[in-house]
């Protein structure tokens, strides 16, 4: 009777790719745990923010750091020369726009963009939605964030779409960029609104750092793929011996 017998032998090229996947899968995990860590802090702040008191919006120069992911509460007018609908924002999976409008602050001349809302598109993509503008002096809550998302079409050049009666639509949103469009000067945050007005829109509003339990899944992914490169390097480097006869047949 004959048997195989299995040898195990490390291969320098095995040992160095399984170096290499585990390493990289380590490295990697950890970016997207560390990710994972800095959304949760992120949303769990701006959860808090919802549910405190507003800070009133401070007279004179306005600093960034001190407002970003509170609930602020300011007074002003909205523009609606100025808006303009940010694209392909899904709301419960419906395809629509996002309404930014700056707000004068009432007894100050300063002006703070407002992401007012989410409507729906309307069927047909050559027409826009109606937007309802509150008129007057409106006292608006909301969470002042620094930044919106960015995808990766940059915004409508500013020549191509003027301001007037009719909302410009661009991808993307910058503070700076729409204060140079607007020709006029913005406060170094916007605010998401949360107060509901009479016009028709939804803020019940998605919270992009809630997706930290996607880095937490991207992490274990990575953790691992650098598990499976040591199996499959210990796996691997058992080798067949050629068949032998068994001690019962040796002549």
């Amino acid at each position: 009777m004959k048997f195989r017998a299995f040898k195990f032998r490390l291969r320098w090229w095995g040992l160095l790719l399984a170096a290499i996947g585990c390493a990289s899968g380590v490295a990697l995990g950890n970016w997207q745990w560390g990710r994972a860590a800095e959304r949760r802090a992120n949303f769990s702040q701006i959860e808090a923010a919802v549910q405190a008191p507003a800070i009133e919006w401070p007279h004179g120069p306005i600093e960034a750091a001190p407002l970003v992911r509170r609930r602020v509460a300011v007074t002003g007018e909205f523009l609606p020369r100025h808006t303009v609908l940010l694209d392909y924002r899904l709301h419960r999976g419906r395809p629509g726009f996002y309404v930014v409008q700056p707000l004068r602050v009432a007894g100050s001349g300063a002006h703070v963009l407002m992401l007012r809302g989410w409507i729906a598109a309307p069927a047909k993509r050559d027409r826009l939605p109606q937007i309802v503008t509150p008129v007057g002096t409106q006292r608006i809550e909301g969470i002042a964030l620094d930044r919106l998302p960015q995808f990766l079409e940059p915004p409508v050049a500013a020549e191509t779409c003027w301001p007037g009666p009719a909302p410009c639509v661009w991808q993307n949103l910058k503070i700076e960029t729409f204060g140079t469009w607007a020709g006029i000067a913005l406060a170094p945050v916007m605010i998401e609104q949360a107060s509901d007005l009479a016009d028709g829109l939804g803020r019940d509003w998605d919270r992009p750092e809630a997706g930290f339990r996607k880095n937490e899944m991207y992490a274990l992914q990575w953790y691992s793929l650098a598990g499976l490169s040591l199996v499959l390097l210990i796996t691997l480097s058992f080798r067949r011996e050629p068949p032998s006869d068994g001690p019962g047949n040796a002549s």
